[in-house]
Order: structure tokens, then sequence, then C-alpha cells
């Protein structure tokens, strides 16, 4: 294979075709279903979906066939089938993912931003949707396209992006019970919707946190009445669902009190942690936009900064109804409060069980007799991947080289991708590169988000060589975890959120 002539491939794409395409698909405002019930009166996921399956119907690709299934009151699904190339095994199948709904606009974009309109500042293309995960469609037809303008090999290649996984991925068990017959058994599953510690090199995600979602709501009055007659006497809902959250989480460091909660981590995971953050040093907390003057919650060493955000549960607040605005606000003590509840959990631990725990915590023996209830919306059990066996830990630390001149790293995901857990079950003899651009301040989920566009072709580089591997590796042999690379030498300070003006004149909108 000529990796000079892939690289350049895979450059010439992010430059020009799949760079329109994206900043056309960052128009959409296709907002997935749990924040658009409306979603299919409305025609932006049908629209986003057009795009894509157009856009990958038109690839020079021999003998591709692209398709859109639909099932009955479910979100659309792209099937994208590509046979063997180079000489690859067409006895072999490789399972590529990803989604094309999107999270919901948030308020705070900077001036000259907009969740809807793609603005490209330098090597950073913003809009809602550019790195989570518009961008996997077009890098996982790109390294098809590449290996076969570099002479290199592919065994049989199934593409599916979803359009549901930013409200759990609801649909997809359907789909992939029903194109099971057409998907196989594949022996190789590449996800990219994850991301990366850094830009300068290939991060593979090796276990994802699962969460539960639930509400709870705190009822104490029929209705509401003056603060002045009934406050010191009637207690107020706000405060009861304080006093419940203190069961979960302690307050001032954000610790989770539930010791079902917790997990031992596993020691092959450790010593990646462990490596991670001596990389990572004081960055290994993560970088997020805080206020002048606020800082992280303290919680030690770099290594104890990454177990908490990968391998530990934690909570938080993401709703609260009951409440008015402040500037609707009369001296009311309220009749109820209700808290919408986000609780991440270690990978390995049963969500079910997780959930239960959490419900029984929070209902039992309400404070001062209040109606409590709890309410679980969603619940997902989290992924640990399996042992990696040697042709491709090699691949990955080629791919990595071959992409950004340093070899791969290994590491944990503090969010959920949802299907991980359902895929592993399925396949249990498969072998899984989870990896993506999220990197520093690319704000998946937020405001500002954008993607690094040099990381999108450095990961298709990569995951070029990683399929080409996979088409040439020897039978089947033991399985091992992948050795942390020492970290002698600390990596390029890690890219981050900066305050860039308003974009500059040129950029494409």
């Amino acid at each position: 294979m000529d990796a000079d002539q892939l690289a350049r491939s895979a450059q010439v794409l992010w430059d020009g075709d799949a760079l329109r395409a994206l900043g056309a698909f960052i128009r959409i405002p296709n907002v997935s279903p749990m924040f658009a019930p409306d979603w299919a009166e409305a025609g932006h996921m049908a629209a986003a979906t057009a795009l894509l399956r157009d856009w990958a119907a038109a690839r020079p690709i021999p003998g591709l066939s692209v398709e859109v299934a639909a099932l009955p009151g479910r979100t659309p699904l792209i099937v994208i089938d590509a046979p063997a190339a180079g000489g690859g095994p067409a006895g072999e199948t490789v399972l590529l993912y990803g989604h094309l709904d999107k999270q919901p606009a948030m308020s705070g974009w900077r001036a000259g931003l907009g969740p809807w309109a793609p603005v490209r500042d330098g090597d950073r293309l913003y809009g809602r949707g550019s790195a989570d995960d518009g961008y996997a469609l077009f890098a996982a037809l790109g390294v098809l396209e590449a290996l076969r303008a570099a002479g290199g090999a592919h065994s049989r290649c199934v593409v599916v992006v979803e359009a549901s996984e930013e409200s759990g991925s609801p649909d997809l068990p359907a789909y992939i019970d029903a194109l099971s017959d057409r998907i196989g058994t594949p022996s190789l599953v590449v996800c990219l919707d994850s991301g990366c510690e850094t830009y300068d090199r290939l991060w593979v995600t090796t276990s994802l946190r699962g969460i539960v979602g639930l509400s709870v709501t705190v009822e104490i009055l029929e209705e509401g009445v003056h603060s002045g007659s009934a406050g010191g006497v009637v207690p107020s809902s706000f405060r009861i669902l304080r006093q419940l959250l203190s069961r979960i989480e302690d307050e001032s460091t954000g610790h989770i009190r539930l010791p079902e909660l917790h997990v031992e981590i596993p020691p092959a995971r450790r010593a990646q942690l462990e490596a991670t953050a001596v990389e990572l040093g004081a960055g290994a907390a993560g970088a997020f936009p805080l206020v002048s003057g606020a800082s992280l919650i303290d919680d030690g060493a770099p290594f104890a900064q990454v177990c908490n955000r990968t391998w530990r549960p934690a909570l938080a607040t993401v709703g609260l109804d009951g409440i008015p605005p402040t500037g609707d606000a009369g001296n009311v003590l309220r009749p109820l409060t209700r808290a919408k509840l986000s609780v991440r959990l270690p990978p390995t631990l049963d969500a079910e069980l997780a959930a239960a725990a959490l419900v029984r915590t929070l209902s039992a023996d309400p404070p001062n007799g209040a109606r409590v209830t709890v309410e679980v919306a969603d619940r997902g059990t989290g992924w640990d991947a399996p042992p990696t066996e040697a042709w491709l830990a090699s691949a990955l630390d080629a791919g990595s080289d071959a992409g950004f001149g340093r070899p791969a790293r290994y590491r944990g995901e503090g969010g959920s991708i949802p299907f991980m857990a359902m895929l592993g079950a399925r396949f249990p003899d498969a072998q899984f590169v989870v990896t993506g651009v999220l990197g520093p301040g690319s704000n998946a989920h937020g405001p500002n988000e954008f993607l690094h566009l040099p990381t999108a072709v450095a990961v298709t580089t990569a995951v070029a060589h990683v399929l080409d591997a996979h088409a040439r590796k020897p039978a089947r042999g033991p399985a091992r975890e992948p050795a942390p690379e020492p970290a002698r030498t600390p990596a390029r300070t890690p890219a981050r959120r900066d305050d860039v003006a308003d974009a500059r004149a040129g950029a494409t909108r």
C-alpha cells in the first residue's frame, strides 16, 4: 500500500467534497427525537438523511450499495454495503458506525457563530453536528476511497448511520435485529463517535460509562401559598429535594455516596488510565470553559481526575420544573419541585441494578411525609472493550503513526454510546476500535461545537491503516491488552478552547 497516497486522498477528501457536504449538513436542524417529538412531521431528519444518502451514493466505489431503512414509527437508518477490495477477504465483515441526529441548539454561541451556520475558522469547522457525529459517514467512506486509491485492502464493509443516538439509540436494536442477516457477524467493529484527549495522536476508547436518567418529583402542597404565611411552617419542596439528593451525592465534594454505584477498576484499564494521567499531567481533568475565578473539583493527582471522569459515578441535575423564571417569581411557596437527573455509571456496572438502588434511596422515608415520585426515563449499561488482539494493537500504532506521527494511546470515555454494550454482547468475538474527533474544547452538546479538521484527516488515515491490517491479518491468535506507551516525552500541549473573535472574512457559511 502506498501510505503517502493514502494520506493525500484523505486530505483531498476533507479539503473538498466532505467539507462542503458537512457544511450543508450542519445547516439542517435535525434534532434528536427526545428533544423534537415532532421530528417526523418537521422533516429535518429526512432532509439530513437524504443529504448523506445522496453524497454516499455518488462516491466512486465500485459495487457500493446505499439505502435508507425505515421501520414503522422509528427514525431512519442509512445502510451502506461495500464489497471487499484489494484482495481483502469477502468472508469477513467490518461494521462501521456513526449517527446523524443532533443535540439541541443550546445558548451561548459566540458572536458570528451559531448551531445551524457552518463557519470555518482556521482548522476548525463550527456548527452543531460537525464533530458529533456528522463527520462519521464522510470519514467511513473516505477510508474506503483512500484504501482503493493507495492499493490497500479491506474486507467487506457495512456502514450504519443511525438517527436516534442522542436519544439513547432506542431505535438501533430493532434495526440490528431486522438487518442481522445482511450485517452478518463482524470480526471488527469501528465506532467513530468517541473522542480524543489531545489532537496529536489516535486515541482509542476502551471503556464507556453507563447512564441512568431519572426524574424526582417532590410535592408538599396542593397549590402554592404565600411565603409570608407559610414560610417557616411548611417545608420547601426544593429543600426536601436537596435532602434527597444528599443521600446520593456529597454536595461538598461531588462524591457519590451509594456503594452500589461503585466498582473496582480492572488492572488492565488501571494501567492504561495511569499512562493517560502521566501523559496529560495537569490537564488530566480535561479542558472546560470555566468562568473567571472558578476551579474544578479538587481530587488530588491526575490519576484520580482521570478515574473520576471515566470509571467513577457522577450526578448532574440537568433540568428543573416547578420553578418560575426569576422575572415571574412571586413570593409564593411552590407546591412542587421536579428535577431531571443524569447519573453516570462505571463501565462494568449493571444499569438495572444501579437504577433500582437510586429509586430505592430517593423514595424511602421522604422528609416531612412529602409525596416523592421517582421515574426512570432511560438506563444503559456501559462498556468495557474485550482484550485487544496482537494484530490490532500493532495496526493501531501504525495507523496513528501514519496519521499523526505518534503511536496510539488508550483512554476511558466519561460519556455513553448506548449501543456499544449491545454490540459487545451480540458479537462477543469481534474486535472493537472506538475512536473519534471530539477533543479539547470541541464542546459536543454545548455551544460552539467544532470539528478539528486536521484530526478528521488523521483519523481517516489511521482507520484506513487498521482496515488494511484487518484484511491481511493472520489467523486469530491470543488477545492481549496493549501495553501503555511509556510517557517519557510529554505530548504537545493539548489544543485548548480559546476565545476566537468573530469568524474572519471568507469563512464558509
